[in-house]
């Protein structure tokens, strides 16, 4: 196959997919389990270990996530809010690439939070990490406390 016909073909297969949760755990809270990046296996399990070279979220942070049987992706925070608590990344892993797009906001009564993701990237891949994200994105509003932690 071609180089510029393979391009072109990949293209046809990306795409975008929206996640959303809801839970009774406050934003701020939310929020600071997205910022603290060693929390994140804790309510995101399929992560085994985070090596970042920031602790929180830093526009321009670069580091590696390591999930199990060995796979590990690399990741670049692309940009961060804070004051809207929105943060934005870039992560590979081997030719595959996908771009994820993070919100928390108060519930809708004020109490508890919902958190966002909307994925751009390959559908296969967006579609084989779904089920992963969204019972993250679940555990990250829904538990109250995070294992080992007081977050």
């Amino acid at each position: 196959m071609r180089p510029g016909l393979l391009a072109r073909t990949a293209r046809l297969l990306d795409g975008s997919l929206t996640l959303r949760a809801h839970g009774g755990v406050d934003a701020a809270t939310a929020w600071r389990r997205y910022d603290e990046l060693a929390l994140w296996p804790r309510w995101a399990p399929h992560l085994r270990r985070v090596d970042s070279d920031a602790a929180t979220l830093t526009a321009g942070g670069r580091g590696r996530v390591r999930g199990p049987f060995g796979v590990t992706a690399r990741f670049a925070v692309v940009a961060v809010d804070h004051d809207r608590r929105r943060w934005t990344w870039r992560v590979r892993s081997g030719p595959l690439a996908v771009v994820l797009e993070h919100g928390v906001d108060r519930g809708p009564d004020g109490a508890g939070s919902r958190t966002w993701l909307t994925m751009r990237g390959p559908y296969p891949a967006l579609l084989g990490y779904a089920p992963l994200a969204w019972w993250a994105l679940h555990r990250l509003v829904s538990r109250p406390r995070l294992p080992g932690t007081a977050a």
